[in-house]
């Protein structure tokens, strides 16, 4: 089974060598999609071992995993893991993270923050970030996850080729799981652990993604 990890990067010059070095052990491949960063990380990521894929400009965290998701699906990949560039998520957990998937019991894992394993997240984004995006997740969509922002996920071949990215901001997180949903994938969610090294989202952003997501539905 061809297991393939896809790592959206954006100036993560600092953290990403050690972040693919800690993947690969338990990965055939690691791709890194470097976000049209003006620093090292394509350099660094390569001399680390993993595939690289460049934007030249600037695109989105969403774009990126799109990007990472259609090379997967041509190398063959049986499983393709979405993992952080930042040195936030334990790589000891991918076994976790995908083992539902190699049991034939889900097609679409996603990480969380609040089942067993507690993650001590930033104040804001716990008590009202968190809960707000739960409230979006559940008006508009229908959806009910413990964890609606997390980056930390896992797809079966099926379910990559039928989700499709098209919210190239943090909106994607959500997204997703609105497509698995509507997809009628078998889903499970796993608990995870966070180590946050710094506050990446603050209230302003969160705003963004509800703004996206509600546009988005609009649209559709």
């Amino acid at each position: 089974m061809k297991i393939i990890c896809v790592i959206p990067a954006w100036n993560e010059a600092k953290t990403i060598s050690l972040v693919v070095k800690k993947v690969l052990p338990f990965v055939q491949e690691v791709v890194v999609v470097d976000d049209g960063s003006k620093d090292e990380t394509s350099q660094l990521a390569k001399q680390a071992g993993a595939t690289v894929l460049r934007h030249l400009i600037n695109q989105g965290q969403g774009a990126a995993l799109q990007t990472g998701n259609e090379y997967a699906l041509t190398q063959k990949a049986d499983v393709i893991i979405h993992f952080d560039a930042d040195n936030q998520f334990n790589a000891e957990e991918i076994p976790i993270v995908i083992k539902p998937i190699i049991e034939q019991k889900a097609d679409m894992v996603f990480g969380s923050r609040f089942l067993e394993k507690k993650s001590k997240l930033p104040f804001i984004k716990e008590h009202l970030l968190m809960p707000l995006a739960r409230l979006v997740n559940k008006l508009l969509f229908g959806i009910r996850l413990s964890d609606p922002q997390n980056g930390f996920r896992a797809y079966s071949r099926l379910a990559a080729q039928k989700i499709i990215i098209k919210q190239r901001e943090f909106a994607h997180c959500t997204e997703i799981i609105h497509l698995a949903f509507a997809s009628k994938l078998r889903i499970s969610e796993v608990p995870i652990t966070v180590t946050y090294h710094r506050f990446g989202q603050n209230f302003s952003g969160g705003l963004r993604i509800i703004k996206d997501l509600i546009l988005g539905k609009i649209i559709k």
